[in-house]
């Protein structure tokens, strides 16, 4: 797909969570959003900014961009030729199977990233490889290898199984916890049908401003974004079994094709459309 924008190429796994793009963006701003996969966007030419974890990052040539699982970030272009990249998609049930693969069978903790961007060339390279290997390689035993070798690269270079530390936590900040789970609970439960702030707020125990505060310090998004992040992956999976982008919109709760599509593009920098037949 090439707009005003740039050129976006993608491309799917039809049996599990593996997806790879390859883009090149000069005006498209991703707001903020996660994925339920890990994510790590290889910069091959210019630059690209964005929040996560509490402060600007920027990804020049050469450099990964490496996201945990619903870890909330956006994007921008920070330069004025853009941004070329490509970026891969692993779902972390793929990566749970290839790390007991590798220990035969023993329980190991999935990696976990601590830093946003990386400057590590084994990871560079697996990732590059595993991206041409899914977009390029009709032969399934090469991406497989490729896969072996990025997930590999993941575990032993580029990530720690130990969290950042974590501030201690008064009572006052466990109850507003316990407020935003409550309501993402709720979220989580009834995404697809309406819902007001009143009936958020009633579940979460508290007022609806003191909820919007606990909920954007606790996950990184508004009730509201949260909510229609998880209509964006339920009609993903749509598209992906074979429905149209009308239908996905109408069951996910969108307002009209259009409303869908903008957010959709938006979030993912593609179409809904190109996105069914990657």
């Amino acid at each position: 797909m090439t707009t005003a924008e740039g050129w976006v190429r993608y491309w799917r796994d039809g049996d599990r969570p593996v997806e790879a793009m390859h883009a090149h963006f000069f005006d498209h701003v991703y707001p903020p959003h996660s994925h339920d996969t890990y994510s790590f966007g290889i910069t091959v030419a210019g630059a690209q900014s964005f929040h996560c974890r509490g402060g600007t990052h920027t990804s020049g040539a050469g450099m990964v961009m490496a996201f945990n699982p619903d870890e909330v970030h956006d994007g921008w272009a920070a330069a004025d030729t853009g941004y070329l990249y490509r970026i891969v998609h692993l779902g972390p049930s793929v990566v749970s199977d290839m790390i007991s693969d590798a220990t035969e069978g023993r329980s190991a903790a999935l990696p976990l990233f601590t830093a946003p961007v990386l400057s590590d060339r084994a990871l560079t390279d697996a990732l590059s490889g595993l991206h041409a290997a899914l977009t390029g390689s009709p032969n399934p035993l090469v991406r497989d290898e490729w896969l072996t070798a990025a997930v590999t690269a993941m575990t032993r270079r580029g990530a720690s199984t130990t969290a950042s530390p974590v501030r201690a936590r008064t009572p006052t900040d466990r109850a507003r916890r316990q407020a935003a789970r409550r309501a993402r609970q709720l979220l989580d439960d009834t995404y697809l049908e309406p819902l007001t702030a009143e009936q958020l707020a009633a579940a979460a125990g508290c007022s609806r401003f003191a909820l919007y505060r606990a909920f954007r310090a606790e996950f990184g998004l508004a009730p509201s974004d949260y909510q229609r992040q998880l209509r964006l992956r339920h009609a993903r999976s749509l598209l992906v079994s074979g429905a149209t982008p009308a239908d996905a919109a109408a069951a996910t709760g969108f307002a009209d094709q259009a409303h869908f599509s903008r957010w959709f593009h938006r979030v993912y920098g593609i179409t809904p459309g190109t996105f069914r037949y990657a």
